[in-house]
């Protein structure tokens, strides 16, 4: 095994290092136009003579369906600042202009099935990271921060992923956007200002630039930097170029407190309180590139509920982090394999290990850049919880990672300590990394990390390290990697998926885009692999998928898989009651994916697996419809279904999620989340209105129900919640 992986990491160097001196892409620059004054942000550009004065990019390529062809409808980008402000206009021409389709006007809602406009600043002109921006024809709000290029956030395991770099649209800054819709098609006008922004203050600087358009009627993708198959605009080190940037320090001091009045009926203990509670956060600007956050008697009252899950496998799950104060900045503290050795995982601060709520006292995070250096520092208190027998502690977060300019490589350590303040002695916990990327061009990467934990009581293989050789170009996929986690490693503050393991992977995946197929656009045909080891080189499990995806013109997928798993228990464990026993265990199962043009008002995606299940077989069927009406109603159903047939009894796990949303307009809403599971028999109810003002502050109302079916010791408890949260800007 070790000597396979060995020649596939050769394999991929030798193909990476040939094709050095041929992977340049041609980078388009544009000069950055300076205003004296400020323009109306209204949404018209047509017939504005700032605008008009303002030279226009329009060469944009597409990436779907014509590959390398020119934009199918005529479109205008045109770029300006003034000494406080960062502006961008776009003119969206469309011959069918009654035919624009606008699907969501709901803030960060997904703009790629509707027709729309996003650009992405790299504003460290670092090419790892950015600011995204986008809209609709209706002059919807989105805004995302992007880290290590947007990759980071998926994981082969079934499971959402961590929050190792990827896109945090949870990060909510204060700017505005107009749109108009007309004859012509539609245009915007993006007004968003320095202060809400991270960057170097100086002259004549250059951010990295990349704009992408969205034409529903032809499913069609385009962008300013032409990009390879696979690739979209986070691909930062692909990005144009944004020059004549001259910028000054604007000062930024934010003040951000909330109030809040909790009603709490617990019909099970026949008990009622009612609850007011204040604090506050403090957001400060050290320097345009590091800023400052405190945080008092933290609270996150109007973060949506936990999607459930039922656990049909002998390993954790992953619940992801919801909460907007810690997934801000997130991917910069974020070390490990996403979502199955992640070494800090903030759910560990203010969430019980049954998912109680753990009062928050306060903290402090320090995040930024000082030159090509990302730097962060992360300290909370939490208080203790007296029935759940958990005492005060204090976690604390420190973070370097430095970007060697340009080449796409990094280097990097982190510090992870949990101090418990109570009584106990020795009652702390510490886990020491540190990691690094090599970028060999524009094509390949070479990435890894290395950890000890500390714990009192664990001497030996308290550690984890991983390394992944990764080839990406032109619709080529490769990696292989290795990662191995001691016996002895324990990162209380982070997440494991599965302890004590070695586990080597591959994956060989290729897309191939046919120039005249009819109604097929392409196929992607892939193998992967993964396997579990124990320090006593016995498998634990095995995992090799053979696939391929058909991907036609009209946004429908069909994904055609087989499995090839093999299972081995060492303990007997039970899944709902029902046993699996020791055993040696090989199966194959069929996998089928059903995925629709998402685009249309109706849409939906499907997953079936069919096959062996330990000593039984199982039956698998997920998926999710959609249903919208304009672009102020939306709803989804989710649903999973699970037949499982072992020699040691059956199992059925049902879980369902109905999300319904309505918005009055793009800041206020409507939202609810009704779900079920007939494992745990819970039903559960999340019910919030909204009245957003900047950066996610406004009025939040909130009704949560969460009910089960046991007779004995019923569990009915109801949950109204009032919270308003303002911004004040003190600098400006």
């Amino acid at each position: 095994m070790k000597n396979f992986f060995g020649k596939l990491f050769f394999i991929v160097a030798i193909v990476t290092f040939g094709e050095l001196q041929s992977q340049q892409t041609n980078s388009p620059e544009y000069f950055a136009t300076s205003l004296a004054e400020d323009p109306v942000v209204d949404g018209e550009i047509i017939n504005d003579p700032v605008w008009q004065m303002i030279p226009a990019i329009s060469d944009l390529i597409q990436i779907r369906p014509n590959y390398g062809q020119p934009v199918s409808e005529k479109t205008e980008v045109r770029i300006a600042y003034s000494s406080t402000t960062f502006y961008v206009s776009v003119v969206c021409y469309d011959s069918d202009a009654s035919g624009i389709v606008v699907s969501d006007s709901r803030r960060d809602a997904d703009l790629n099935d509707e027709d729309s406009f996003l650009f992405i600043i790299d504003t460290y002109h670092d090419r790892q990271n950015g600011f995204l921006f986008g809209t609709n024809a209706q002059g919807m709000e989105y805004d995302a921060q992007i880290d290590n290029e947007g990759k980071g956030n998926n994981n082969a395991n079934r499971q959402q992923g961590g929050v190792i770099g990827g896109t945090n649209i949870n990060w909510d800054a204060t700017w505005k956007v107009r749109s108009q819709l007309g004859d012509y098609g539609w245009s915007a006008e993006f007004a968003i200002p320095f202060r809400s922004l991270r960057y170097a203050p100086g002259e004549n600087k250059t951010w990295g630039l990349n704009f992408q358009r969205n034409i529903s009627k032809n499913t069609e993708t385009a962008y300013w930097t032409s990009l390879p198959l696979g690739f979209d605009m986070k691909r930062l080190s692909l990005a144009g170029s944004l020059t004549g940037m001259n910028l000054r320090n604007p000062g930024n001091l934010k003040l951000i407190p909330y109030v809040l009045g909790q009603y709490v009926n617990d019909k099970a203990m026949d008990e009622t309180e009612t609850n007011f509670d204040a604090g506050a956060d403090v957001k400060y600007s050290i320097t345009p590139s590091l800023t400052l956050d405190l945080t008092y008697n933290t609270d996150f009252a109007q973060v949506e509920v936990d999607d459930q899950q039922v656990n049909l496998d002998r390993f954790n799950l992953f619940f992801p982090e919801k909460r907007a104060f810690f997934l801000e900045n997130a991917g910069q503290f974020g070390v490990g394999s996403p979502g199955e050795v992640d070494l800090f995982f903030s759910r560990r601060i203010g969430i019980g290990e049954d998912g109680s709520l753990v009062p928050i006292i306060g903290g402090a995070r320090l995040s930024g850049k000082v030159g090509q250096t990302n730097v962060g520092f992360l300290s909370m208190f939490t208080d203790d919880v007296a029935e759940a027998s958990i005492e005060k502690n204090n976690f604390t977060v420190g973070r370097v990672n430095h970007n060697f300019g340009g080449t796409r490589s990094s280097l990097g350590g982190i510090f992870i300590s949990r101090e418990g303040l109570g009584e106990m002695d020795d009652d702390y916990n510490r886990v020491y990394a540190m990691d690094g990327k090599w970028g060999i061009g524009n094509k390949a990467e070479i990435t890894g990390f290395v950890a000890k934990s500390v714990t009192p009581g664990i001497e030996d293989n308290d550690h984890a390290f991983k390394i992944l050789g990764n080839y990406d170009w032109n619709g080529w996929r490769l990696n292989a990697g290795y990662t191995e986690v001691g016996e002895g490693f324990n990162p209380e503050v982070g997440f494991l998926q599965r302890t004590a393991f070695r586990k080597p992977e591959f994956l060989v995946f290729k897309t191939h885009r046919f120039k005249d197929a009819g109604k097929l656009l392409e196929i992607r045909p892939h193998v992967s692999y993964r396997g579990y080891w124990n320090f006593d080189d016995q498998l634990i499990t095995s995992f090799l998928h053979v696939d391929n995806h058909w991907v036609f013109k009209s946004g429908l997928e069909i994904h055609t898989g087989i499995n090839f798993t093999a299972e081995q228990v060492f303990e007997d464990f039970t899944i709902s009651d029902v046993t699996v026993p020791v055993g040696y265990y090989n199966n194959e199962e069929l996998q089928l994916v059903i995925t629709t043009n998402p685009n249309t008002a109706l849409s939906f995606d499907t997953r079936t697996i069919i096959g062996g299940y330990f000593n039984g077989h199982q039956i698998t069927n997920s998926g999710t419809a959609k249903y919208r009406i304009g672009d102020r109603f939306n709803s989804s159903l989710t649903m999973s279904h699970s037949d499982i047939q072992l020699d040691t009894g059956n199992l059925t796990a049902l879980v369902g999620g109905l999300r319904l949303s309505y918005s009055f307009t793009p800041r206020i809403f409507v939202q609810s989340l009704i779900q079920r599971n007939n494992v745990s028999n819970i039903t559960s109810v999340n019910a919030r209105f909204g009245w957003l003002q900047n950066a996610n502050t406004g009025l939040f109302v909130v009704f949560n129900v969460v009910k089960d079916d046991d007779l004995i010791d019923a569990l009915d408890n109801q949950t109204f919640t009032i919270k308003y949260t303002h911004r004040f800007d003190i600098l400006n």
